[in-house]
């Protein structure tokens, strides 16, 4: 069930408006959950954002998480992807304060499905928080090194160790003073006096347990010292020792990030000029698309271009013909007269208009009248074309043998053969 908070229920997710290193620094501030949702365009990615958008989801997430939503196809998902590897779209990525992924959700998921994830999420995140700083501290006294105050204690039991054999020392000193003195005592209880007290066994054996006593604790203290100084020297070649592995440490460290930026910017070194093959690629074909649609259109249009000359130039002969053949159509209808050119075999000539209703024959008999019978018997030819008139064609019309409106008509004699020859010279070849 959804709760409602300031008497109203959530309506929509609250995303991270920022930029991912700000929406982490908002995580880590809050003690709070990094959230990273990668989707695309596709169905499943809209249906994954619909679970998120959720209203119980939405409740719950802010209650617990920074979300930030990233395009599948921008370079923040390029950037993300080289860290936290995107296996498929969509993807959620719950990331916790320490930046080790607590949960990674592939593919979309129901609204309650995705509400189970969340508080599992929310209850390792709370759970991981005290283990963590418990770790820290842990490692941080067992790495840190031990300062003047920690070494002092480690010289307790040998110290320890020396005072309670100087004790024993003192003790066994003072049993033989006072057993000595106690020998001197009379039986009165009062120590008798010597005029030689120096000389005395008890004097002499009191001075040599004192100086034997001396002597102890002067061995102890260099002993002790001497320790001291071991300790000393060791805890300094540790120290060497450590500051040393620091450093290679720091080394090793410092030479794998700057491997590292290598490597990264040689990728992206690569991937840009891939870009720019690609890019120049795409331009030359584009390019010789541009080319090859020009040379289409130019050969199109100029087939084109000669399609209409070609049909423009029969159009007008066809227009010119039927004009012509029109024009000697109106011409052969409207002329009614025709005038006829008599060619002699001499190169003399005559001429006479006839009907063009007019037989043959008759223009015949015309010629016949005019010559008499100096040629004798002939017959009539066209030169132009060339062409000798039957007795069939003489019962033709003018009209019909296409002698309208004028013709040349040659005699042709048939009883003179010199005739002959000379109309066969006036005739072209």
């Amino acid at each position: 069930m959804c709760t409602l908070r300031y008497g109203k229920k959530y309506s929509a997710m609250l995303w991270f408006e920022g930029s991912i290193p700000e929406a982490i620094n908002a995580a880590k501030q809050r003690s709070l959950v990094f959230v990273v949702v990668i989707a695309g365009k596709d169905e499943q990615s809209k249906q994954l954002m619909s679970s998120w958008e959720d209203d119980c989801v939405s409740e719950e997430a802010q209650n617990c998480c920074v979300a930030i939503k990233v395009d599948a196809k921008s370079d923040t998902c390029v950037q993300f992807s080289q860290i936290y590897p995107v296996v498929c779209i969509p993807s959620s990525f719950f990331i916790g304060v320490s930046g080790i992924p607590l949960e990674v959700i592939a593919g979309s998921v129901s609204p309650d499905e995705l509400m189970k994830r969340i508080n599992k999420v929310k209850k390792m995140h709370s759970e991981g928080i005290g283990g963590t700083a418990a770790t820290e501290v842990q490692d941080f006294m067992e790495t840190s090194p031990p300062d003047n105050t920690a070494t002092e204690p480690t010289f307790i039991p040998e110290v320890s160790v020396g005072l309670e054999m100087v004790n024993d020392e003192l003790g066994e000193a003072a049993a033989a003073t006072k057993e000595s003195l106690s020998s001197s005592v009379d039986e009165d209880g009062v120590l008798s006096a010597k005029p030689s007290m120096e000389n005395s066994p008890l004097c002499q054996a009191t001075c040599s347990e004192s100086e034997n006593l001396d002597s102890k604790v002067e061995r102890l203290s260099k002993k002790l010292e001497e320790r001291h100084e071991q300790r000393k020297n060791e805890q300094k070649e540790n120290d060497i020792r450590n500051e040393i592995e620091r450093r290679k440490m720091g080394k090793k460290s410092q030479e794998f990030k700057r491997k590292q930026d290598k490597q990264k910017t040689k990728q992206l070194l690569e991937e840009r000029n891939r870009e720019k093959a690609e890019e120049k690629a795409a331009r030359e074909r584009v390019k010789q698309q541009i080319a090859m649609d020009r040379a289409e259109r130019a050969a199109s249009y100029a087939k084109m271009c000669q399609d209409e000359k070609v049909a423009k130039q029969n159009l007008l002969q066809a227009k010119q013909a039927d004009q012509e053949a029109r024009k000697e159509a109106l011409l052969r209808e409207r002329s009614t007269i025709s005038r006829i050119q008599f060619r002699l075999p001499n190169g003399s000539s005559f001429t006479n208009q006839f009907p063009s209703q007019t037989r043959l024959q008759e223009a015949w008999n015309f010629a016949f009248e005019e010559i008499g019978n100096l040629y004798g018997n002939f017959s009539l030819a066209t030169m132009y074309p060339r062409r000798e008139f039957t007795s069939e064609d003489l019962n033709k019309t003018l009209l019909e043998l296409e002698l309208v409106p004028s013709a040349s008509i040659v005699l042709l004699p048939h009883r003179h053969p010199e005739a002959m020859q000379s109309i066969t010279a006036l005739t072209p070849a």
